[in-house]
């Protein structure tokens, strides 16, 4: 049998993507400047000490912002409103981002990365996060409106900002086309950076790896579904952090709770697989007895 041969037989079938993302586009996100809060913390009529509890309460155990004024009001004799707690937690937001930000240290040869919806309201938002998997610490934080490549190209320019200059990373997530496409911008922008230095290091900066579906139906998904179980564990803990909200009236809201809790996260929940330290363990902590102490102490080392 002799088949016809058509032009549409030699047409040779590529894609070719070029971005043009600016700095504000790829900014990350961040809580309001302290001079937009609502409150300023240093002029609040509660005592340190209730401000302490509130953030235990609220962020820690996570605890909702009516109830957290319940508790305050019937154990402590605290008369606020849940408003009050999240004019609270909203005002600490910013000292804590710069702690996060400050705090982070060096980070692993592999990274788990993931994305997680909530609502802000009443519409979909994302939640972005990159751990450390060896000592399970956060180490990039970002909340968008989209799963496009922008966001995915923040959230893993901030996981490896405090990487070595010679490190190469590789970065573990689901089939979002997302992370590959912006792990090959990150890997053009490190080469022209490099070229712009007069180095010849044409070595990409990151690698991916896909991990995909429930079952381990080839080799790299056997080897790789650890990571990838460990970045669902974290997005299960945010989930039950933030249920408490039942959703965010504002984005600054949602901002805020995420920042608050990668800093319990990361510098005040024992985690068993650490032998129930911290993830990032600071000797400065190990003086309070106290919750509350912990998180006040971090407000003080931020401002």
């Amino acid at each position: 049998m002799i088949q016809k041969m058509t032009p549409s037989h030699f047409k040779l079938n590529y894609q070719y993507r070029e971005y043009h993302f600016t700095e504000d586009d790829l900014k990350h996100s961040v809580p309001k400047a302290l001079n937009d809060t609502r409150v300023n913390l240093s002029k609040i009529h509660s005592s340190n000490n209730m401000l302490g509890l509130i953030l235990s309460l609220h962020i820690s155990f996570a605890i909702n912002a009516k109830k957290t004024a319940l508790l305050m009001n019937q154990i402590f004799g605290a008369k606020i409103s849940g408003q009050t707690v999240r004019n609270y937690a909203e005002a600490a937001a910013p000292y804590c981002h710069k702690f996060n930000m400050d705090n982070k240290g060096p980070i692993d040869n592999i990274l788990a990365g993931d994305e997680t919806y909530i609502k802000v309201m009443g519409k979909h938002h994302y939640i972005w996060f990159f751990i450390s998997p060896k000592k399970r610490k956060i180490v990039a934080y970002h909340v968008s409106d989209s799963r496009e490549t922008g966001p995915a190209i923040t959230a893993m320019l901030e996981a490896i900002r405090t990487a070595k200059k010679d490190q190469i990373i590789t970065i573990v997530t689901d089939g979002n086309p997302s992370y590959i496409a912006g792990m090959h911008f990150i890997n053009n922008y490190f080469k022209e950076k490099n070229k712009k230095n007069g180095e010849k290091n044409e070595t990409d900066k990151l690698k991916h790896i896909k991990v995909i579906g429930l079952k381990n139906l080839d080799e790299t998904s056997t080897k790789y579904r650890v990571f990838k179980q460990i970045i669902e564990r974290l997005n299960r803990t945010y989930k039950q952090n933030a249920k408490a909200a039942a959703g965010f009236h504002s984005f600054n809201g949602a901002v805020s709770l995420t920042t608050l809790f990668v800093t319990h996260y990361n510098f005040l929940r024992p985690h068993s697989t650490l032998s129930y330290n911290t993830p990032i363990p600071l000797p400065v902590l190990n003086d309070c007895r106290t919750l509350q102490e912990k998180w006040l102490k971090i407000l003080s080392l931020a401002a």
